[in-house]
């Protein structure tokens, strides 16, 4: 049931006496309606009692009584018209770049609907009468807009209602009937819906490659603060190699000095020694001189005579023609002390340059994945050790285990940074050691290269070294007969490289570097896993396990 407000205008619940709303309506004789209080001070102002309206004139003043009927839809009509009012309070100004009313006059308010029919935006308080009468209900209304002539078919003047995916354009309904006739026609909310669709595949595509960027930013910073690490780890072992080395000369300068200072000692000794010894004699020949200047002047012939055979005769004394006191050579004990020296700095030096020594610094621990190792292969209860079984056993065939070549991955996975581990190789005849990507192909016939994601070296029939950088395999020679093997891997700069431990030399690099026996082809996007290939024991003669050895530091 409509309201007061929506059935009945202000001018109808005014008072002709005081212009304004009803307090406490009356109604006289004649059917007029007043204010009590008017009314009643009218009357009592005036000689004659008579309808201020009409006129009428009544000979007893009648007696007047609230009208409750009108009293409440006076009320309904207050509360209705403050309603209104807080509502156009509330409701926000149009804004320079927001859709106005078009039915305000003055202060323009903000549209809340638009419609196609009428071709006019509403505020929420002209859109009243399109929510409450029954044919401007049928009106299509949207979200308001701006210009909408421009929702209108320019050649028909009815609304774009449909879509011409021939044509890849908006529509009328006229349109599908003329130049769009056999065409592919679909709502326009099937096509809204249709492109909302396409719009969010995109929108999620956008937001994975914004994902991937940050993820990137991340590794990269990553990447800068593992090189932080390796150039504060590299300052500090060169700092602590050069404080050796000075220590080392330091220590060679004062040994040199000690021995130098303790020849200089014993020749002074031996120099005090001949001085005390030739002052004695010339103390004993002083006074034999003297003696001879006295007897040499006395006129007393016997006494003369006498004395000449015991003064005539030198006191004994040591023959210093062969006695020299030789300057001390110093040349040689200094170029000793330089040899020595050289072979200790060389020593140093050569720990210094130690590739492998700095490298073994990223041992990681590495344990056998028994979920991936084929069939035939047996693993030791703590994961170290892989070799041929001989035997197929029966194990699930999971989609992490290698069917038909005999290899077996570690547990550990890296994505980033630097890792290395040694296998023992001492006494096999064939194998094969690398890594391997987590979405490497597992089953069936493999092929074995770093596209398919596998950088691996390999021996076989004894002493034929080969890598596995093609197809089919490219061999390479090592200097001595390999017992442990180090494998060493750099995420971020795509290097897999293989030592040998005992000679503490580089065998072999997937990379781009200028060492022997390189081959570029790393770049890693996901996981790698340490990956090992014992062979078949080939009649017993290579049953030797590989095994995961710990790494010592030298």
């Amino acid at each position: 049931m409509a309201s007061a407000s929506s059935l009945l205008s202000e001018d109808q619940f005014l008072c002709s006496i005081c212009l304004d709303v009803f307090t406490d309506p009356i109604a006289t004789p004649c059917g007029h309606n007043y204010c009590k209080a008017c009314l009643t001070h009218y009357w009592d102002t005036n000689d004659v009692c008579q309808c201020p309206l009409c006129n009428k004139r009544f000979f007893k003043r009648p007696e007047i009584f609230v009208n409750t009927f009108i009293s409440e839809m006076v009320d309904q009509f207050r509360k209705s018209k403050q309603m209104k009012t807080t509502s156009n309070a509330i409701q926000e100004a149009a804004k320079p770049d927001e859709v106005s009313c078009d039915i305000c006059s003055e202060n323009k308010l903000k549209a809340v609907k638009s419609c196609l029919v009428c071709l006019t935006s509403y505020c929420e308080t002209h859109l009243e009468l399109h929510q409450r009468v029954t044919a401007l209900k049928r009106h299509k209304l949207i979200d308001p807009v701006k210009n909408l002539e421009d929702l209108m078919c320019k050649k028909h003047d009815r609304p774009l209602e449909l879509f011409c995916k021939t044509d890849n354009m908006c529509v009328c309904q006229f349109c599908t009937e003329s130049d769009h006739k056999l065409h592919q026609i679909v709502s326009l909310k099937e096509e809204y819906d249709g492109k909302k669709a396409e719009l969010g595949k995109t929108e999620a595509e956008v937001q994975q490659m914004i994902q991937e960027r940050q993820e990137k930013i991340q590794e990269v910073k990553h990447s800068v603060d593992l090189s932080k690490k390796d150039a504060d780890r590299e300052m500090a072992d060169s700092v602590e190699v050069f404080t050796a080395l000075v220590s080392c000369i330091e220590r060679s300068q004062a040994e040199l000095f000690d021995v130098i200072e303790e020849k200089q000692k014993t020749t002074q000794k031996q120099a005090e020694g001949f001085i005390k010894e030739l002052e004695e004699e010339i103390t004993e020949l002083k006074k034999r001189s003297s003696e001879l200047k006295q007897v040499s002047h006395t006129e007393d012939h016997l006494h003369l005579l006498r004395n000449f055979p015991s003064i005539n005769i030198p006191p004994p004394t040591k023959d210093w023609t062969k006695v020299n006191v030789h300057r001390s050579s110093y040349v040689e004990i200094v170029s000793t002390a330089v040899a020595q020296l050289e072979k200790t700095l060389s020593q140093e030096m050569k720990k210094l340059g130690d590739e492998l020594r700095r490298i073994q610094q990223y041992a990681v621990d590495v344990t056998l994945d028994p979920d991936t190792a084929q069939c035939e292969l047996i693993l030791s209860e703590d994961g170290k050790q892989v070799s041929y079984g001989d035997v197929k056993k029966t194990l699930p065939d999971n989609k992490e285990r290698f069917s038909n070549r005999y290899a077996v991955l570690g547990k550990q996975s890296f994505s980033s940074g630097r890792f290395y581990y040694e296998i023992q190789v001492k006494g096999k005849t064939a194998w094969e050691l690398g890594v391997a990507k987590e979405s490497v192909t597992r089953k069936g016939p493999i092929q074995f290269i770093p596209n398919n994601g596998y950088w691996a070296i390999g021996l076989k029939n004894g002493n034929e070294h080969y890598s596995n950088a093609a197809d089919p395999p490219v061999l390479f020679t090592v200097r001595e007969k390999l017992h442990t093997v180090g494998v060493f891997v750099d995420y971020e700069e795509g290097l897999v490289s293989f030592y040998d431990v005992e000679a503490r030399v580089l065998i072999y690099s997937f990379t781009g570097c200028t060492f022997i026996y390189s081959f570029t082809g790393c770049t890693f996007t996901e996981k790698l896993y340490p990956y090992f290939n014992p062979h078949s024991n080939q009649t017993g003669t290579n049953s030797v396990p590989l095994t995961i050895s710990p790494v010592s530091f030298p």
